[in-house]
């Protein structure tokens, strides 16, 4: 990693107090993505001539507002390496950011388990928090936190998007999830990384889809334009994006990181349509092109005192970690995080974020780094077959195999014509490759679930440790 010394105060200069604004991620600290072209923003007078000035390259770029005062320039970066200047002008202005990296830079978005920070939330801990703020100390890891803020229109700007360098006194508020995760890229490709944490505690997803997109869903209603704000509103459609992704909107990211879905438990039939629309419509206003989009599934957790609104649905959860299967399959570039091994039947945040971020590292580095050599991703259920009164269930996506760790399964289940599924016997046929299930009470198999309740334990894996999703061969309601 390119590293040179310190040639100014690290400290942003602005001089003058005339229109010149940047854009709300732009700041000292922050990380711009390597080896590529950046957009950098602001607002300024109506037809001033702006210059930004790049120290990695010696560049200048320029360009003119806007009649409403907007501009915005392309420019290059290069190499990793640290630290670095820009300064921005305008006829009567100066703006100049210090300490700035060129790395890798993603953005994490989702509900709470994602805003979850290092340091846990009051009474509910993250395993590993205190080794991971006491190691963060020298590591060339950034990270910037959007404030909480639903908006009832789209905000270019918002206050208090700060990028904070890694140390022991800044990263125990750092997403654990995208702290985990940085940290894994960081010791693999050995350049600076950022994170851009926008994500919002409890929110559902319609609250992070454009108006535009809403208006593609009928059911969806957008509330009316008005300039009102509030930080404590998480599931009204359009405001979180509004307030948190709008004003961070194009800056230069390598990809985004996802973990959202539990608010979204009482719609299901609605979440992977939506889910798909929603990838695709922030890909095309940020950048314009499939960048990687890796999600976690939600864990095991026990949600009978939810729900109360799909009582046809005892087990709702397992629906929804199914479509998010589904949506694996069909959102481009993307792959999901399973976590089934992660949950716990009484805590909607499960402490167990380190390996969450770090098999979101894994996916990374395999599928958008190039390195290969290792499971990235959990072996998947493909389809099944019927052979003397046995379903046979054969999987894709394996590296290695699968393996129950010598452990018995207990959480298939079996059903014939009448569809009443029944505990059923299962083995993994090491030669084949697949798990053979079958029940005495069952002749004629029709259906298999694996581990189809809220709340369930993994059983089955793949040799590199990812364990395979709760799945069913049935489509019955």
């Amino acid at each position: 990693m390119k590293k040179i010394m310190y040639a100014a105060l690290l400290a942003t200069v602005s001089v003058a107090a005339a229109d010149l604004k940047v854009g709300s991620p732009f700041g000292d600290n922050m990380v711009l993505q390597r080896n590529t072209e950046v957009l950098v923003w602001g607002s300024a007078g109506k037809g001033d001539t702006i210059h930004v000035k790049t120290s990695w390259n010696g560049l200048t770029y320029t360009t003119a507002s806007a009649k409403d005062g907007s501009w915005c320039v392309k420019v290059s970066t290069g190499e990793a390496g640290l630290p670095y200047e820009m300064d921005i002008t305008s006829p009567d202005s100066i703006v100049r950011f210090r300490n700035i990296a060129l790395g890798e830079v993603w953005i994490a978005g989702g509900q709470s388990n994602m805003s979850m920070p290092l340091k846990g939330y009051e009474h509910q801990p993250v395993e590993g928090s205190t080794e991971a703020v006491l190691g963060s100390k020298g590591k060339t890891i950034r990270f910037a936190n959007v404030k909480p803020l639903a908006a009832y229109k789209p905000l270019k700007y918002v206050d208090g998007v700060e990028w904070k360098e890694a140390s022991p006194a800044t990263v125990a508020d750092c997403s654990a999830v995208a702290w985990f995760f940085a940290d894994r890229l960081h010791e693999i490709l050995d350049v600076p990384v950022g994170i851009i944490n926008a994500s919002f505690s409890g929110s559902n997803l319609e609250a992070w889809i454009t108006p535009e997109t809403c208006a593609r869903f009928p059911n969806l209603d957008v509330p009316p334009l008005s300039d009102a704000t509030s930080p404590w509103i998480g599931n009204v459609a359009t405001l979180l994006y509004n307030g948190m992704f709008k004003p961070v909107e194009g800056y230069g990211i390598r990809g985004m990181i996802f973990y959202q879905g539990e608010s979204n438990i009482f719609d299901v039939k609605a979440y992977a349509p939506l889910f798909e629309a929603t990838v695709a419509d922030w890909r095309n206003r940020w950048g314009g092109y499939e960048w990687p989009f890796y999600f976690v599934q939600i864990t095991p957790y026990d949600y009978k005192e939810w729900n109360f609104f799909k009582p046809e649905w005892p087990e709702i959860s397992a629906y929804l970690r199914e479509a998010q299967l589904k949506s694996s399959y069909t959102i481009p570039n993307s792959a999901m995080v399973v976590t089934m091994d992660l949950g716990a039947d009484y805590i909607i945040h499960p402490p167990k974020k380190k390996p969450i971020g770090d098999r979101l590292a894994l996916l990374a580095l395999s599928k958008t780094y190039g390195i290969g050599g290792f499971e990235c991703e959990s072996p998947r259920y493909s389809h099944m077959e019927i052979l003397d009164g046995k379903a046979i269930l054969h999987f894709d996506h394996m590296f290695n195999g699968i393996t129950s760790y010598g452990k018995p399964l207990k959480s298939f289940e079996i059903c014939g014509d009448n569809g009443v599924f029944v505990p059923a016997e299962a083995y993994i046929d090491q030669g084949g490759g697949t798990v053979v299930v079958w029940s005495r009470l069952v002749s004629e198999p029709k259906a298999v679930r694996y581990a189809f309740r809220d709340f369930a334990e993994a059983e089955l894996f793949g040799t590199g440790g990812l364990p395979v999703s709760s799945f069913r061969t049935d489509n019955f309601e």
